[in-house]
């Protein structure tokens, strides 16, 4: 078992990976698809009223603070590098790092930004829409998996 205050940490870990994880999942299976089956403009204005309120305090707490707890959990195992679940530790480590964070700046962030710069009753708007729909939920699709993985991986440290 790993010892307090790592044990703290780590559970946070799960916490952090895990509500992240429920969000993307929420998106993929429900909100993509509501949002789809808007006509166009009002889709593509959800969408952006959506990615504004995201970028608050109350997501990005839990988003950006699970990447720092990831990184923080991966600098103290490998410092400490505990005799039961290191090899977990670092795989939800990497898992959150690498498969939520980092894909979120580098396949969604983009396509939002994108998305933010259409006014939602033009042809451009309604031309790029479903393009949009299908590649953000498609990296969304990653982003819950590699999130849920990396929780799954936290608790696996902790038994």
């Amino acid at each position: 078992m790993i010892d307090e205050p790592y044990f703290v940490l780590v559970v946070l870990g799960v916490l952090g990976t895990g509500l992240v994880a429920g969000v993307f999942c929420a998106f993929s299976t429900f909100v993509m698809r509501g949002l789809a089956a808007l006509p166009p403009a009002q889709g593509v204005a959800a969408m952006n009223a959506i990615n504004v309120s995201a970028v608050r305090p109350p997501f990005m707490a839990v988003f950006a603070g699970s990447a720092a707890l990831s990184v923080v959990i991966a600098v103290v195992t490998f410092v400490l590098w505990p005799d039961e679940g290191t090899v977990e530790l670092l795989v939800g480590s990497v898992l959150y790092l690498f498969g939520a964070f980092g894909l979120t700046m580098v396949a969604n962030v983009p396509r939002n930004d994108a998305l933010l710069e259409l006014d939602p009753a033009t042809a451009e708007a309604t031309a790029y829409w479903p393009a949009y729909v299908r590649e953000w939920t498609m990296w969304n699709h990653v982003r819950a998996i590699a999130s849920g993985a990396a929780a799954l991986a936290y608790i696996l440290a902790l038994t």
